[in-house]
């Protein structure tokens, strides 16, 4: 089995920032979040991120957003129908049939891109569509927990990923390929 982490991996860049810029447009009143997202990204990017502080933070305005969106999964379906075009290349090349895509981002707009890639395992970061709560955060060693609940006994021949926010999950994979742009390095 392989298994992908999607953002800057599969996806070109980072499908929530590009969907939060999305809904930014529309709705201008979110600029006041932007400081705080823009250091959340580097401190994501730099592995110096608790989990714990962010959803401390920023849980309840997340959560308090996303029960005004009118139609969630019309706006999903209008963020893919403009970003498909950075799914990168690279994952035709390798793709397989039982291939799990396990994200940091929201189970819904992970669903529906790997839906029209033609994936059919993957694993997101819950929230209950009517009240906006957060479920568990598939992040770092989250992600093991949502991969063994998942997929019970599973074997991961190979991982894909841009982050050593996913050393959990290098550590039980038996190969496993760095991803930088284009890139591929296999590192272990």
């Amino acid at each position: 089995m392989n298994v992908f982490d999607f953002d800057n991996t599969i996806y070109d860049g980072e499908s929530f920032v590009d969907l939060f810029l999305m809904v930014l447009r529309k709705d201008p009143s979110l600029l006041k979040n932007v400081p705080d997202m823009v250091a959340c990204i580097i401190k994501y990017k730099a592995g110096t991120l608790r989990l714990e502080s962010v959803l401390e933070k920023y849980a309840k305005v997340f959560e308090d957003y996303v029960v005004t969106i009118p139609d969630i999964h019309a706006l999903v379906n209008e963020f893919w129908d403009t970003h498909m075009h950075k799914i990168k290349p690279f994952y035709d090349r390798v793709r397989s049939e039982d291939d799990v895509v396990i994200s940091a981002s929201p189970h819904i707009v992970i669903a529906e891109v790997c839906k029209r890639i033609g994936i059919k395992n993957y694993i997101g970061t819950d929230f209950d569509l009517e009240s906006g709560k957060l479920g568990r955060v598939c992040f770092r060693e989250n992600k093991i927990d949502a991969f063994n609940e998942a997929y019970p006994n599973a074997h991961i021949d190979s991982l894909y990923t841009d982050s050593m926010n996913d050393k959990p999950l290098m550590d039980i994979s038996d190969k496993v390929f760095f991803v930088k742009g284009q890139k591929i390095k296999r590192i272990k």
